[in-house]
């Protein structure tokens, strides 16, 4: 596919463009035309593909090859069973997992590298997470967007949620592991930064495993107030993202389960990223004249000086 390579490697398309042209021109139609007539095919896909997005080139593509069959398939000329597999596993040591995938449908493939794609960009100049991370993030906070909206599908007769069930002194004390609902292991930090504002059913347990308090499955965060904070805030609030509110959860600035206040004082909107931060590394946040303003570690500013999103009136 030399114009396919040519227009990759000047950067004119992505990988995902070149997964298309390739799906097409391996297909049982492409290989019933002349050699000759599909390299000006693949010449011409290559150029549509700088214009297309891939789902549209797989469309087109497809059309033109079966365009340029003029005999059509045999009779018992049958394409080979398309492959869609995904696998999700859980690590025996209680600690996470492993996802494993493969789809042969180019639709099916575009919709979850486009959407995955379109949240594992770098935040911002301090964002040293690698495509990696930042792609596997990236499909966390959109299964995760999808649980907080309830658009699921209800199993064994009610929504999903995450239950957690941790010990009442290792949540005061921080001290052990909580449990989720798949036998994962989180911190108590991790399970800090849930209760500040997700679907979430905290049971808590005493010492002889016997549990002492179940949650109620409902928002920390009341609708009423979420409004307010997002007419404040219009995002996430952290210096320098842009994320929108739809894509945010609310933190807590003084902890939730430490009777922190549910009050438009005491909590900011985060992106999911930010909000990890913001509970697994030495940044802090605090509210000053009534907006949310952000204090690095001293190994980022060792003055430490505040930082803050522009107010409407540095903007005007």
């Amino acid at each position: 596919m030399p114009a396919t390579a040519e227009r990759f490697a000047d950067g004119r398309i992505g990988l995902r463009h070149v997964h298309v042209i390739a799906t097409v021109l391996g297909s049982h139609a492409a290989r019933r035309i002349h050699p000759d007539r599909l390299a000006l095919a693949e010449a011409e896909i290559a150029e549509h593909a700088t214009v297309y997005n891939p789902g549209e080139l797989h469309t087109w593509a497809t059309r033109l090859i079966e365009a340029l069959d003029d005999d059509g398939p045999e009779p018992d000329d049958t394409p080979p069973p398309q492959i869609n597999t995904l696998t999700v596993v859980a690590n025996r040591t209680g600690s996470g997992g492993r996802i494993r995938g493969r789809f042969d449908d180019a639709a099916l493939f575009d919709a979850i590298a486009t959407a995955v794609d379109a949240l594992a960009a770098p935040r911002d100049n301090l964002d040293e997470r690698s495509p990696e991370q930042r792609q596997a993030e990236g499909l966390s906070e959109i299964c995760a967007r999808a649980l907080d909206h309830g658009d699921l599908p209800e199993t064994g007769g009610r929504r999903p949620v995450i239950s957690v069930l941790i010990g009442l002194e290792d949540l005061q004390r921080r001290a052990r592991a909580a449990v989720l609902d798949f036998g994962g292991q989180i911190t108590p930090e991790s399970l800090r930064m849930l209760a500040c504002d997700a679907g979430v059913v905290p049971i808590v347990m005493n010492g002889q495993g016997q549990p002492l308090d179940v949650g109620r499955i409902k928002r920390t965060v009341p609708d009423g107030l979420r409004r307010a904070i997002t007419a404040r805030d219009r995002g996430c609030a952290h210096p320098g993202c842009n994320r929108p509110p739809s894509w945010c959860e609310v933190h807590h600035i003084r902890p939730w389960e430490a009777d922190g206040e549910t009050s438009l004082g005491n909590c900011v909107m985060l992106c999911r990223v930010h909000h990890r931060l913001l509970h697994h590394s030495e940044w802090i946040v605090r509210i000053r004249d009534g907006l949310p303003e952000f204090v690095p570690p001293r190994w980022i500013d060792p003055m430490q000086r505040p930082r803050a999103r522009p107010r409407p009136a540095d903007v005007a």
